[in-house]
């Protein structure tokens, strides 16, 4: 469980908020429960490890709100518009037996032992996130498929996860699924031979020697005609006089 260090901020206005974040700091407000919200504030520095990390928002964080731990889950991050800086968070406080919504990200193992996989297949990947509800104890961090001994053809349904009696998807009456492995959608062509092209052009040459050859055999008809032209015959004909 990651832990993160965090003070009480009283700070309100934008200006107060923006003194803040110079700081390198971030506001931050937990709530949840029958305790009142509080406002506090965490290094951003080490938020954004925690952010890089996999399943952030599907890992309880420990809060030391000036020595006092909470639970949390975070639930959302604002970012600056345009630098892409974490600006403000929202924390859940995590209370036993409280039931919650979260997305649990789906996490695909021994893909090198999949038959299916060896011989070109194709895992496609329907839900790479999966959306339960569970008591805030028993979140788990990733639902985890194994691809060992799946071959082509094979699906993964939500009834072959092995799901605690607590944790419920939320989508109820059917049986979705979550990936297949599909046969694979290109199939490489095959290498023409050498000895094929090798052909292809020699009888390229014979055909464009032959075309070459009979066009010199063929003399345009206008020039014929021209040949066989008697001399006198160009002249005009003399009209007679009445």
């Amino acid at each position: 469980m990651n832990s993160l260090e965090a003070n009480i901020r009283v700070n309100s206005t934008k200006g107060q908020l923006n003194a803040l974040r110079n700081n390198g700091n971030v506001p931050a407000i937990i709530y949840g429960g029958k305790d009142q919200n509080e406002k506090i504030s965490i290094s951003k520095k080490l938020l954004k490890i925690l952010i890089e990390q996999k399943n952030f928002f599907s890992n309880i964080i420990t809060l030391n709100v000036e020595g006092k731990p909470q639970n949390v889950l975070p639930r959302e991050i604002k970012y600056h518009i345009l630098n892409d800086e974490p600006i403000h968070v929202d924390f859940l406080r995590v209370l036993p037996g409280v039931k919650i919504k979260i997305e649990v990200p789906v996490n695909f193992i021994n893909h090198e032992k999949s038959p299916g996989l060896k011989r070109g297949g194709v895992l496609n990947i329907v839900r790479r996130k999966i959306e339960l509800r569970c008591p805030s104890e028993k979140i788990p961090e990733s639902i985890t498929l194994d691809l060992d001994g799946i071959d082509i053809g094979e699906s993964f349904k939500i009834s072959s996860v092995n799901l605690d009696p607590d944790v419920l998807p939320t989508i109820q009456g059917r049986d979705f699924v979550i990936a297949t492995l599909a046969a694979p959608t290109v199939m490489k062509e095959p290498e023409k031979p050498a000895e094929a092209e090798s052909a292809d052009g020699e009888e390229g040459a014979e055909g464009a020697e032959g075309v070459a050859k009979a066009a010199e055999g063929d003399k345009p008809a206008t020039e014929s005609a021209k040949g066989d032209k008697k001399e006198g015959d160009d002249k005009k004909p003399v009209e007679e006089k009445k």
